[in-house]
């Protein structure tokens, strides 16, 4: 299944990387001489997708021009700039601009690296993966060891079949959300309209035992303060060396 709409969650103030977020949007950040929000947006242009709705707020301006100078992929525009929502409540609102359907969920500040050439992507792999009938979402997950600038916990524990729970520390194969998701837009159609966690939505699909989730190919990468920007480029040079 080839998964054509897509969300990328980008209207976050970005408080941890202050001063740098004080003049420049978070996504807009580069690493590696690219903006981080772009690194989605490729990976998602890559898989099949035709159209995203990305959501704004700190420094709008900068991100609307950014936006309409990518060319890969049609943009749709949430705006947040009014009322920041959270990433349930910028999720819920956002997909009302895209027709039901299924859709993916990526955030603009995570991103991975290292995928094979000769292999189905990262996004292309979720998407084969998920089913609607069995699953409300399926994530993208990574080893712990397999990370750089995250925060050394874990998000949850995977069943052999791929069906994810809370982490504990007794349990099976754990793993840290990816930051990417693939769903149907339904799955959000009784989502409050105020701003909410999306956590209450990964709750909701664990109690439904339809939370699932596969594992990323390569190294993936978060960057949340200034001193992470060189960690996360020198593990993207240490990959191109050896690639």
């Amino acid at each position: 299944m080839t998964i054509k709409q897509a969300m990328v969650l980008a209207a976050g103030l970005g408080t941890r990387m202050r001063p740098i977020t004080d003049t420049i949007p978070k996504p807009l950040v580069k690493i590696d001489g690219k903006a981080m929000i772009d690194y989605s947006l490729d990976s998602l242009a890559e898989a099949g997708v035709e159209k995203v709705v990305v959501n704004v707020h700190h420094h709008a301006d900068q991100m609307l021009d950014h936006l309409a100078s990518y060319k890969s992929l049609e943009i749709i525009i949430s705006d947040e700039r009014e009322r920041l929502m959270n990433n349930g409540g910028g999720l819920a609102k956002g997909l009302k601009l895209l027709p039901p359907g299924e859709v993916f969920v990526t955030n603009a500040d995570l991103f991975w690296i290292g995928e094979r050439p000769d292999a189905p992507s990262n996004l292309r792999r979720l998407a084969g993966f998920f089913n609607v009938k069995d699953m409300d979402m399926a994530m993208l997950c990574v080893k712990l060891e397999d990370t750089t600038g995250h925060n050394g916990k874990n998000d949850f524990n995977m069943a052999m079949n791929g069906g994810l729970t809370r982490f504990a520390e007794t349990g099976p194969n754990p793993v840290v959300y990816a930051g990417a998701i693939a769903m149907h837009t339904s799955f959000l159609d009784d989502a409050p309209a105020d701003a909410f966690n999306l956590n209450l939505y990964f709750d909701k699909a664990i109690a439904r035992g339809r939370l699932y989730g596969t594992v990323l190919e390569g190294h993936w990468l978060t960057v949340g303060t200034p001193e992470a920007i060189g960690e996360a480029e020198e593990t993207i040079r240490r990959y191109r060396t050896f690639a």
